[in-house]
């Protein structure tokens, strides 16, 4: 009889060694990806001419660009779709401490789908409309090339990034003849209170050339009323309600870039401010009906090289505050001025200043009292100067 000859086959964990090349080779083909690490840190000397009374000076972390690290990546889907995301840390290299309420991705955290003919919808942690990489906030010296030093008053139209929206949808249409378009709406995630912490709004961006223009609006119901909703321990008021409108232009010419904003802030029913001491909220023998705020930002920079450059930027505030006890009117005015030279691609020194001088309305709470969001603290008059000199390197 004869024997039938048996084809023996190899293991199954070498066949799966010898296609793991190939296989991974396919892969690579058939879908591009990309994962990039980055970072920034802002690090300076600050001086205050009056916070509680006293000078102080501070090494401080972040007052211009907010230090931070982040992955961010994107896969091709193929057919011009891309998934894509982005983790975003902030922290303060002083002393090495989370920033944004001690959250490990506080800056940005989401996931999403992009378009080249749809456009972009993410989902997560996310900057709102008005002052993204597009809006209203990167056309003011406030949150812009100027930081902290120079943001408005109490930032009290989030020009400089003091919150972010969380449980965010955000869509970005593709850019069409210079115009981009921008929604988003934040989830209260409330069972039985839907639109308790919730926020909506949307942003329209032009640009063309060196003409850059942004408008904005954004609706809040009980902000910061809990950490549950969109905007958590980070709000910068604690109302029942609050809106905020913001338009901007910039152009560029071939050395110089002029800016002008103005943006209005409504607060309804507020019990409390980000800047304030607890003690300063309310109005002496009564309480807080609304806060009113008018913005108005004329900044410029002059480029005397492409890495060599000074800014400056002028911002009057007029408040209208209504409360059972009265209305009161406080104004503020705001100069800084900025001197920045460009070492590298990648590293940057510069100094900067601002004064404030608030012409009270007497109030007999905090709005009574400079407050430059970068000081170390209130001052315990009608003016402040803040003064810092501080390099950035960025990875």
């Amino acid at each position: 009889m004869m024997k039938t000859r048996q084809k023996k086959t190899k293991p199954l964990k070498l066949r799966l060694c010898a296609w793991l090349p190939a296989l991974l080779v396919a892969g690579t083909a058939h879908a591009q990806s990309s994962i990039t690490l980055y970072g920034l840190i802002d690090e300076g000397l600050n001086f205050t001419s009056n916070a509680g009374g006293h000078n102080a000076y501070q090494l401080k972390s972040g007052d211009t660009y907010g230090s931070r690290w982040g992955l961010k990546g994107s896969e091709d889907l193929g057919g011009g779709y891309h998934a894509i995301f982005l983790l975003e840390n902030g922290f303060d290299n002083n002393s090495g401490t989370l920033g944004q309420g001690q959250r490990m991705f506080g800056r940005q955290a989401y996931v999403g789908l992009s378009s080249d003919q749809y456009g972009t919808i993410t989902l997560g942690r996310q900057y709102d409309t008005s002052v993204d990489a597009l809006g209203f906030g990167a056309l003011t010296a406030a949150g812009g090339w100027a930081g902290d030093v120079n943001s408005h008053p109490f930032d009290n139209d989030n020009a400089d990034w003091d919150f972010r929206i969380d449980n965010a949808v955000k869509y970005v249409s593709p850019t069409y003849r210079g115009l981009t378009a921008e929604a988003m709406y934040g989830f209260g995630n409330q069972a039985g209170g839907f639109a308790d912490n919730r926020m909506w709004g949307g942003t329209l961006n032009y640009q063309n050339g060196g003409l850059s223009m942004a408008a904005s609006y954004l609706k809040f119901n009980s902000p910061g009323a809990s950490a549950a909703g969109a905007v958590g321990s980070d709000a910068l008021f604690v109302g029942s309600s609050e809106q905020n409108i913001g338009v901007a232009a910039s152009y560029r010419f071939t050395k110089v870039l002029v800016g002008v904003a103005y943006s209005h802030v409504d607060v309804y029913d507020p019990t409390a401010n980000a800047y304030f001491t607890t003690a300063g909220t309310q109005p002496s023998g009564g309480q807080w009906n609304a806060w009113k705020f008018d913005n108005f930002e004329l900044n410029g920079q002059y480029y005397f090289t492409s890495n060599f450059w000074l800014g400056a930027g002028y911002t009057f505030t007029q408040a209208h505050l209504h409360s059972t006890a009265g209305s009161f009117e406080p104004k503020w005015h705001q100069i800084g001025l900025m001197l920045d030279y460009d070492v590298s691609r990648r590293t940057s020194l510069y100094v900067q200043g601002a004064y404030q001088h608030v012409v009270s309305a007497h109030t007999g709470t905090d709005f009574d009292f400079a407050n430059i969001p970068a000081a170390a603290g209130m001052s315990t008059s009608e003016n402040q100067m803040v003064y810092r000199v501080a390099m950035i390197h960025r990875f």
